[in-house]
């Protein structure tokens, strides 16, 4: 950064003496846990800044039920420092920041960056406070310059290699060594693709530039990490990540740092579209430099970017002035660990389909752990405005723009977190099969040892690594080898115990400890369902388990209304085996038709997931008949399905609010069952007689 006397910016200086004037940015935090399963309510974020030592803004925020602030506006250099390529200042304030939360390591934060007219986003992962004796770790981070500002950046011209996998991919996550390859002692950091680009962006260049200039940077970002992990540039030479943050060798990548609302928005768009050259797979080595003061790279200038795109050049016509007429862009569906691809086009009020139906059904799983999320009932595929409501409020808990639809960047938003939240909720349940006891294995474990003592040891690892991202994930399988050391070696150095990847007393006190700090954020799911009989039920099964089935899924289908009804008889026919079949399809099991363990573990986690039924509504006067529309029939709608879960001759109906010909025709066989008038006309007595069969159920 250029400095004045004093040590200020060059803006601000020039500001004091009227040079410069002064525009405004704004600020978001969005606080959370455990990978972003969990939000933390109720921090205190405490931003200030500093001039010459006195305090010159102070201002305290508190999260809210989602782990977000309000937006703040804050002091920053006009713009038009950050459109002028002859500036050599830094053209965007900086604050400082201080994070503190009960039961939480507190969070420091130096020099976070804020531009006129964008919007910062600073998102940070608190750490559970470890009460133990040892000095827990530095929670501060210095945000170093935007390339940018520095006075001389270095770009890395080493060419790619031949080495390469079977085929490209964009990784889910990303492992970037913060430092040189060689400095054995740098920190590796692993976070998700889409994060790693967005921070790539919001440290190489300046959210104020031009859309189709950040597209066209944005694109060799993406371009050049890709083709080091097609290459295995790294793997293959024996190093443990996939990237570094050094610009000798690839891109500026800076930890904990605030990225900006324009740029989120694009890279979450964009985040799997890559330059390609013709008739090549590989991601293009898309190479690039400042064009200010490095100007000898054979790839894109960034600064000239932007009087490209200000002479209305796209980001593809932009790209072929630098690397030729030979690349275009390649959007790439083969993303790892993400359950669902996108469905090619974006789904709002009024779209259907099996689409819609994941959506809806990955939305009230979120809502579980983000209750700010309205419950969708029905799922039935139909985008209508109770889907749209959920969009918005889970858009809203993400601070993405909140339209209510689901493009790419909310649709991969919401496959990520699905996958966050479930996996907490599943090492929830995989504990009620794990004793974890508070006295030690009778013996010493170690590498090569196997049984239940290294199980108790892998599932309490793997709990509190949730929440810990210097520990390594790992499998719970009995078997103490190499991942297992990996992962006790981690936990002992961030503890401070001695590091020799061996579970003895002391390290088993300090796990016990940890993971009871932890494990009351993991979700209980405290829910009637049984355990799996231990048997797979099929097509020919009988017997209670089956009817177990049966009823469960009826259940389901009251939300799920796609499941077809079932009789509970105990006999698994080809209709339980269709129902089971079009649950496996909607919640991405092998559709087999076979309820095995996975099946029935899915089939109870979303039973116990089930909206708790609400009170009977009041009779709210009049009556109700074909035509009729409104709240009273939705109410009337609601009540027929859950009756229906106790008398499967009334058949479940659309919750739309709308009294058409099967609402009518399910009114009618109530009336025949209770002995009412039937002519499907609900008025008091109608209404009356349902509510008492309703609260029976």
């Amino acid at each position: 950064m250029t400095l004045a006397a004093g040590g200020q910016p060059l803006w601000r200086n020039a500001n004091r003496t009227g040079g410069i004037v002064l525009g405004t940015g704004q600020l978001i935090f969005s606080i959370k846990t455990a990978q972003n399963a969990l939000p933390v309510q109720s921090v205190r974020v405490t931003v200030t800044r500093e001039e010459n030592g006195e305090i010159v803004f102070d201002r305290e925020l508190v999260t809210d039920a989602d782990g977000n602030t309000q937006p703040i506006s804050l002091t920053a250099p006009d713009m038009a420092l950050s459109l002028d390529e002859s500036y050599r200042g830094a053209a965007y304030e900086t604050y400082d920041v201080v994070i503190e939360a009960d039961r939480y390591l507190p969070f420091t934060i130096k020099n976070l960056q804020i531009f006129d007219q964008r919007t910062a986003l600073q998102e940070v992962q608190m750490i559970p406070d470890d009460t133990g004796s040892h000095a827990a770790p530095a929670q501060y981070y210095n945000i170093p310059p935007n390339q940018q500002a520095l006075p001389c950046p270095c770009y890395s011209t080493a060419p790619p290699e031949s080495r390469i996998l079977v085929q490209p991919i964009i990784p889910t996550n990303i492992t970037v060594h913060l430092g040189r390859p060689t400095n054995a002692s740098a920190e590796n950091v692993t976070v998700s693709f889409r994060d790693y680009i967005k921070n790539v962006a919001s440290s190489e260049i300046y959210p104020t530039w031009p859309e189709n200039a950040l597209r066209a940077n944005i694109y060799c970002q993406i371009s050049l990490a890709l083709n080091r992990v097609y290459t295995e540039w790294y793997p293959s030479r024996g190093y443990n990540f996939q990237i570094t943050n050094s610009t000798q060798y690839d891109q500026y990548f800076v930890k904990n740092r605030n990225i900006f609302e324009n740029i989120s928005r694009i890279v979450d768009e964009i985040f799997n579209v890559f330059i390609r050259k013709t008739g090549r797979e590989e991601p293009f080595y898309a190479e690039y430099c400042d064009g200010r003061q490095v100007t000898n790279c054979p790839g894109l200038k960034q600064w000239g970017t932007v009087t490209l795109a200000n002479q209305g050049l796209t980001p593809l016509q932009i790209l072929r002035r630098y690397y030729g007429n030979e690349v275009y862009l390649y959007e790439s569906d083969r993303i790892q660990d993400i359950q669902q691809s996108y469905p090619g086009t974006p789904l709002r009020l009024g779209s259907s389909g099996y689409d819609v139906t994941v959506i809806q059904n990955q939305l009230n799983r979120i809502r579980r752990n983000y209750p700010s999320i309205p419950v969708i009932n029905p799922v039935d595929g139909q985008f209508g405005s109770s889907t749209e409501a959920a969009v918005r409020a889970f858009q809203k808990a993400f601070n993405m723009t909140q339209d209510g639809i689901v493009g790419k960047g909310t649709w991969y938003k919401i496959s990520y977190i699905y996958v966050a939240v479930k996996k907490l909720a599943e090492l929830g349940s995989e504990g009620e099969d794990i004793d974890v006891p508070d006295s030690p294995p009778s013996s010493v474990l170690r590498e090569g040892d196997t049984g239940d003592g290294v199980k108790v040891v892998q599932y309490v690892l793997k709990s509190v690594a949730q929440f810990y991202d210097e520990i390594p994930d790992l499998a719970v399988d009995g078997i103490f080898g190499p991942g297992t050391t990996t992962s006790v070696k981690a936990f002992q150095q961030y503890f401070g115990l001695p590091t020799d990847g061996i579970v003895g007393q002391e390290t088993w006190n300090k796990l016990i400890q940890v993971y009871k700090e932890v494990s009351p954020e993991v979700p209980d799911v405290n829910c009637p369902c049984k355990t799996y009989p231990g048997t797979p039920l099929r097509l020919g099964s009988r017997g209670t388990n089956v009817s177990d089935v049966q009823f469960y899924l009826n259940a389901i289908g009251t939300v799920n209304i796609l499941i077809p009804r079932l009789t509970v008889d105990g006999i698994f026919g080809t209709g339980t085996q269709e129902a089971v079949m079009v649950f496996q399809r909607l919640f991405g099991l092998t559709q087999d038709g076979i309820v095995g363990p996975a099946t029935w573990a899915s089939i109870c986690e979303q039973f116990c997931g089930l909206p708790v039924k609400p009170p009977c509504p009041a009779y709210p006067g009049g009556t109700y008949r074909q035509g009729s529309t409104g709240n009273a029939v939705r109410n009337i709608q609601s009540m027929l399905n859950i009756i229906s879960l106790g008398y499967p001759q009334i058949p479940r109906v659309t919750v739309d609010g709308i009294f058409g010909p099967a609402t009518t025709q399910s009114v009618r066989l109530f009336q025949q069952n209770f002995g009412l008038t039937v002519d499907g006309i609900v008025g008091q007595a109608t209404w009356n007689s349902m509510c008492r069969v309703y609260n029976t159920i």
